[in-house]
């Protein structure tokens, strides 16, 4: 992979939200659920298809803080349009654990 410029990272618009909606995506090729993430009052609630079965259930999802790309154009999956993408630790094995604030952080903050 090249090298990113300043420009182009600050371009990538992460933020802190809390899931406030999870559920099976029985409608996806690969095991996933269906989120929706409150990103605080500048953004609102954003809706993802996420692909993070093998560890998360969606009641383990509720009230969690999370991270997320806001600021890619939405994307048709199946039947939902996802307005972001949550951000996890890929593994060896594809399975995902989720990227987390260590401290609750007010919803919408920016990630630096």
């Amino acid at each position: 992979m090249s090298d990113l410029t300043w420009d182009e990272f600050k371009r990538v618009d992460i933020r802190v939200g809390k899931v406030v909606s999870a559920k099976e995506f029985p409608e996806a090729r690969n095991p996933s659920y269906i989120l929706e993430v409150d990103f605080g009052e500048e953004i609102g609630v954003k809706k993802s298809s996420a692909q993070i079965t093998d560890y998360y259930t969606p009641e383990d999802l509720i009230g969690r803080q999370v991270m997320g790309v806001v600021n890619f154009p939405p994307k048709q999956i199946g039947p939902i349009m996802s307005e972001f993408l949550i951000i996890g630790a890929v593994q060896s094995d594809k399975k995902v654990i989720l990227l987390q604030v260590e401290r609750e952080a007010e919803l919408g903050s920016r990630v630096a």
